[in-house]
């Protein structure tokens, strides 16, 4: 009964230590569009290349704030890649 113990505490020990080496997935933070928003950004990460589509196309920005946090904005721009468009 005491190895059955021993066993037991041995399993939680090993599942607790690989469970705090976890990250949580959802770590981004997604940010609100509309007007006026503020936004706290110390680094681009990424933006959507939009040169070659024409028309009002979805764009991204990744971006880490002052606190080392990453945040994603989704919205509309204007595409640069139509020759009719003035």
């Amino acid at each position: 009964m005491k190895l059955f113990t021993l066993a037991f505490a041995a399993l939680l020990t090993t599942g607790s230590a690989f469970a705090a080496d976890t990250v949580p997935a959802s770590n981004v933070i997604h940010d609100k569009t509309g007007f006026f928003v503020h936004l706290d950004v110390a680094k681009v990460v990424s933006s959507t290349d939009t040169y070659g589509q024409c028309g009002v196309v979805p764009a991204q920005l990744r971006y880490l704030d002052h606190q080392g946090r990453e945040h994603v904005l989704d919205y509309q721009v204007q595409g640069v890649g139509c020759a009719s468009d003035n």
